[in-house]
């Protein structure tokens, strides 16, 4: 992903120096206002303290995973990234923004696959800020801070223009986003084998594949952004209610079908080995009339869904 950040170069200082030397300027311009006796002093002392004030104002602190984008005067200076306390001039507005990985859950949502079935899908993902200058100034998220963003319940939050609600603004850019690509992504397969009419890979049995395509087509989409995800999962799965019930009896029948063709595969091997030891071991000699009775009844037991009731000849094989 191609970045327009820039590393922050302009002027900084110790945090704890500027301090030092801060409390020092105070003193000497407390001397100087009240122990002057020219009025001339005494307002340059004013003016003196004035500024001593702004100059206060430049105190930025960074913990580990943050950072903060420098503007100066609506031009932008670069992304300070250095973890610590630290002293730049006050003019420079620094805003805030948390690199640190994020988690988002999507709520399920309703689409058609590739057959055009209705199905529930829902995915959670990781995502990170990579890019800052995008972040801030690619996309239209201070006017999001500032002005309010929509919930997961469809209401308007009002936000101030603090990091935290800054973030948000961005998750909420990524919810909406991470809403279109899961779209893309499951119109683009069969919910399972039993719907895909090529006999290549569904949404049940994609795995890895399908999430590795979600997590591309989300980078794609969120690259505008500067923001990075960093995995990208399937956590939800289903058939939409109104034809849950089918699919279910129609599995169910499928079950049932690949369950009968497992018993008559053993079924007819069981027999074809009876009738061979019965051959080689010349316990009985059976016609070809006998071995059809025998192979029937044989299918008949073999198959049943109930134990069969067994009937006792005790005649002999030619009656």
């Amino acid at each position: 992903m191609e970045t327009k950040e820039v590393i922050f170069k302009g002027f900084k200082m110790n945090g704890f120096l500027a301090v030092f030397l801060f409390v020092f300027i105070w003193a000497g311009l407390m001397v100087w206002c009240f122990m002057a006796g020219d009025v001339l002093f005494k307002v340059l002392g004013c003016i003196m303290v004035v500024l001593w004030i702004i100059l206060n104002c430049g105190y930025i602190m960074l913990e580990p995973n943050e950072a903060r984008a420098m503007v100066f005067f609506g031009k932008y200076k670069g992304t300070f990234r250095e973890t610590g306390f630290f002293w730049v001039n006050p003019f420079m507005g620094a805003k805030k923004l948390s690199l640190r990985a994020r988690n988002l859950d999507v709520e399920p949502i309703k689409v058609n696959d590739k057959i055009g079935n209705p199905i529930l899908i829902g995915l959670v993902l990781v995502w990170k800020l990579k890019d800052t200058y995008k972040a801030m100034f690619e996309i239209d998220a201070q006017t999001m801070a500032s002005a309010g963003t929509t919930s997961s319940d469809g209401k308007t939050v009002n936000l101030g223009n603090t990091v935290a609600n800054r973030m948000n603004a961005f998750e909420n850019f990524v919810r909406i986003q991470s809403d279109a690509a899961l779209r893309q992504v499951a119109g683009q397969y069969a919910y399972d084998d039993n719907d895909s009419t090529d006999g290549g890979l569904t949404l049940r049995s994609g795995g890895e594949e399908i999430n590795e395509q979600l997590e591309q087509k989300l980078n794609e989409r969120l690259a505008m952004a500067g923001i990075e995800v960093l995995e990208a999962r399937i956590n939800y799965l289903a058939y939409a209610p109104e034809i849950a019930a089918v699919m279910l009896r129609r599995q169910q029948a499928s079950a049932i079908i690949s369950a009968r063709e497992k018993i008559v595969e053993g079924a007819v091997s069981m027999v074809h080995m009876a009738l061979d030891k019965l051959s080689k071991d010349e316990i009985v000699e059976l016609d070809e009339e006998k071995k059809a009775a025998m192979v029937s009844n044989l299918l008949v037991v073999l198959c049943a869904d109930e134990a069969a009731q067994p009937v006792v000849n005790t005649g002999t094989l030619n009656h």
